[in-house]
């Protein structure tokens, strides 16, 4: 029988994990917050429904049997309730419903609260500052404490997203002081694949560590990502600011390594922010003429 995966979000980056994990052989089931959201993906060659994880109920009616488990809904941008339930409650109503043999929680390299621009590994102290990123810690524990897996997604970009390309295109970028502070981020194909590899790593019982990071290979500095983005945009570098809105996850400043995670065997297709933009992300925006 094929093995059969459940997409708890199939967001951004759920349904392109949906999408790999389906062209793999696998039976795949996505869920969506919504049914409108559900509706969107109706011509997919999977099921997708609409169950809201926050409700323990809604799980247990939609619960069947899964090999794998895959958490990676999104708050939505919603502040520390909305993490709470969507993140925590999420993951406690899939794993007390499911039982899954491999359960997967997509994290965030937002719960590394260093700020003075050093790299960060696995081993390192993850103590985030603001309530969403201790809420990310707590889940992390929880599905710990379950012998899940966690992923720690940098900032996502891909096709259709990228903050940093929207900020710029709108005008609203700018550049934090020196524009020193460092990025870290992950294509959305990249870290599907990741998922995908963690996942059958662990159906092979090839154990992987309890928690590893998704990120490119070079951390980049905010005035770098600005200036390559100008330069091939013709257009020009954001102006300076001494302080930028508050982020919804906390200001930090680090360098995240992936090394744990490549030596594995999962290697990025976008290796680099550059790489990522010009082969993914701008070809889409010449597409439609901007």
């Amino acid at each position: 029988m094929m093995p059969r995966v459940l997409i708890a979000g199939c967001g951004y980056v759920g349904t392109a994990a949906a999408d790999l994990f389906h062209a793999a052989g696998w039976e795949v089931e996505g869920w969506t917050h919504s049914a409108e959201s559900a509706a969107l993906l109706s011509d997919k060659p999977y099921a997708v429904r609409a169950v809201d994880l926050a409700e323990s109920e809604a799980v247990k009616k939609a619960a069947a049997q899964f090999d794998a488990v895959i958490h990676c809904a999104s708050s939505g941008g919603g502040g520390a309730e909305s993490y709470r339930r969507v993140y925590l409650e999420g993951a406690k109503n899939l794993l007390a419903a499911l039982r899954p043999p491999t359960f997967l929680y997509t994290s965030s390299t937002s719960v590394y609260g260093q700020s003075e621009g050093e790299w960060v590994d696995e081993t390192s102290p993850a103590e985030p500052r603001h309530e969403t990123g201790r809420i990310l810690r707590e889940t992390e524990e929880l599905v710990r404490q379950k012998r899940g897996l966690v992923a720690r997604l940098a900032g996502i970009y891909g096709p259709g997203r990228s903050a940093l390309l929207r900020k710029f295109l709108a005008g609203e970028a700018r550049l934090e002081g020196s524009g020193e502070r460092y990025l870290n981020q992950a294509h959305r194909d990249d870290i599907a694949a990741a998922l995908f590899h963690l996942v059958e790593m662990s159906r092979q019982n090839k154990q992987p560590p309890a928690i590893l990071n998704v990120a490119d290979d070079e951390p980049i500095t905010q005035r770098q990502a600005y200036a390559w983005l100008a330069e091939k945009l013709h257009r020009s570098l954001p102006p300076t600011a001494d302080r930028t809105a508050e982020r919804k996850r906390g200001s930090s400043n680090k360098r995240v390594s992936n090394q744990q995670l490549r030596a594995l065997g999962w290697e990025p297709k976008f290796s680099t922010f550059a790489i990522g933009m010009e082969r993914s992300v701008l070809p889409a925006l010449q597409t439609l003429g901007a």
